[in-house]
């Protein structure tokens, strides 16, 4: 038993960077304290004293902040950071080297008797807000991002964001994205603004923009090849885009609206 309090301990500074002792870990830590409590009502559950472990776990709900059901099974160096307003259900399943931090919800979506909470598996860490609906696995080393809402797998070791939640992943590099960058260049200023990991609605849209200007530019030098060739001489190149008109301007180059008189 010791040996597993100093594993899990060691597992909680490899995780929080403001633990500074285990003093501090071992009182003023209601994530330790929910799952220390957690351990005990389990074990009364499993011995079938089923009222003494709901009224535990009710008095660490008090204490903490935080909800589990005595029926959950949760593994090994399990770690909830901050921790408020956490609820895991009674037929939730935890892996070990889970994280969760505060306001995340573990539940189910149907009244129905049998399974009907999720299922992490080992590593995974859900984010603060982060609701898991139903009876859904939650693949190992699997990230579920702050306020997002999942109700359907997870693969292993995907990053899942938004409501309903999705799975993201890198950009393709393919000629389609490289023609893509070459336009945002070209037009001088960064299509993104993000990290290209990341890629969400908003840049995918600047993506197809980016296409269709892409085809654009091109039938343009058709235009003016054909039109040089015919013995007329003009400039289709595509302007640079001046970024700086794009800055917010000065408080002060506002017109100023003239105040209304008092009637004397």
């Amino acid at each position: 038993m010791l040996k597993n309090l100093r594993e899990y301990l060691a597992s909680v500074f490899q995780r929080d960077p403001a633990a500074r002792s285990v003093f501090e870990l071992l009182t003023v830590y209601p994530g330790v304290h929910a799952l220390a409590f957690h351990r005990l009502s389990h074990r009364l559950w499993c011995w079938r004293l089923r009222w003494l472990a709901r009224w535990l776990a009710l008095a660490a709900r008090w204490l903490t902040g935080i909800e589990i059901h005595p029926g959950a099974k949760i593994g090994r160096r399990f770690f909830i950071d901050h921790g408020m307003g956490v609820v895991i259900g009674e037929t939730a399943e935890i892996g070990d080297d889970c994280t969760l931090y505060h306001g995340v919800t573990l539940g189910g979506t149907t009244w129905r008797q049998g399974k009907r909470h999720p299922t992490l598996g080992n590593n995974v860490v859900v984010g603060a807000g982060a609701k898991i609906l139903g009876p859904i696995m939650v693949g190992d080393n699997a990230r579920v991002g702050s306020n997002s809402v999942v109700v359907k797998d997870v693969p292993a070791g995907a990053t899942i964001v938004g409501i309903p939640g999705r799975v993201i992943g890198p950009r393709k590099q393919d000629t389609k994205s490289q023609l893509r960058e070459a336009m945002a260049k070209k037009l001088g200023f960064e299509a993104y603004g993000q990290s290209p990991e990341m890629p969400d609605p908003v840049a995918q849209a600047i993506d197809l923009m980016l296409d269709h200007m892409h085809v654009v530019d091109n039938k343009m030098k058709i235009l003016s090849s054909a039109l040089e060739k015919a013995g007329i001489k003009v400039n289709l190149e595509m302007p640079q885009l001046d970024v700086s008109n794009l800055e917010e301007p000065p408080p002060d180059s506002y017109p100023q609206r003239d105040t209304p008189k008092e009637n004397s």
